[in-house]
């Protein structure tokens, strides 16, 4: 057998013990550094029917290894299962791509951001900590999954982390009243009035994850919905 083709082989086979080792809910690319020139070109060309092996020839990326490409368009929902663009597409090639990648990446990958919010800062060793703990792939799948996801990170806007849940409001009984205001004197007709006292207890539940602006907007809220009523009886 040839040498070159017997090489061609062990590399084939190599990497496609890698892909099945690979995480079932993240994909990877045994290329990370192509990532930004590939998706610069699908913001350059037209929409394809569906994104193929020959698609990708088309369009510049021939190394048998750059085929690994259109599973990260899977995980960021650029496609959908069968290769086919999604409406994520063709919101990626107008103006705001940064934006809308970013967006995708938070939905790709929900399952890093529950844990990390800020995941696109993370430093490599706490992200392939977190990919490893899913995943029994070795340690060369790990590394590969991390810089494919660092390096859609480059390519993308997250801004501030903003889905910390928003803290709750809940009314009903409570083991200890926040607040409970003094008792007022009560005038001879309230004594011989027949309606029935009412008495109200609030409970809070704020996520520990609650920023000090989400907390101070709920005591505003309270002073105003209850003290200001109270004021303009």
């Amino acid at each position: 057998m040839d040498g070159s083709v017997g090489s061609e082989l062990i590399n084939f086979n190599y990497q496609d013990e890698m892909r099945k080792d690979s995480m079932a809910d993240f994909n990877y690319t045994t290329v990370p550094g192509k990532i930004k020139p590939f998706l610069e070109k699908i913001r350059q060309i037209g929409v394809p029917p569906k994104a193929t092996v020959q698609w990708l020839k088309t369009i510049g990326f021939k190394s048998s290894n750059d085929t690994t490409l259109l599973g990260v368009l899977k995980s960021v929902g650029l496609v959908d299962a069968s290769g086919v663009p999604t409406g994520v597409w063709s919101n990626y090639r107008g103006a705001h791509h940064k934006t809308v990648l970013g967006d995708a990446i938070r939905t790709g990958y929900a399952e890093l951001f529950a844990v990390y919010p800020d995941a696109w800062q993370q430093d490599i060793k706490d992200l392939e900590y977190v990919f490893s703990t899913s995943s029994s792939a070795g340690k060369q799948v790990i590394s590969k999954t991390v810089a494919t996801f660092k390096s859609l990170c480059e390519c993308a806007e997250f801004g501030e982390p903003n889905n910390q849940p928003s803290p709750v409001l809940h009314t009903g009984p409570m083991h200890a009243a926040i607040a409970r205001p003094s008792a007022q004197p009560v005038n001879s007709d309230a004594r011989n009035s027949h309606n029935p006292s009412v008495h109200i207890d609030i409970q809070i539940h704020i996520s520990p994850e609650a920023s000090t602006d989400q907390i101070d907007q709920i005591f505003k809220s309270m002073a105003k919905h209850l003290y200001g009523a109270k004021e303009n009886e």
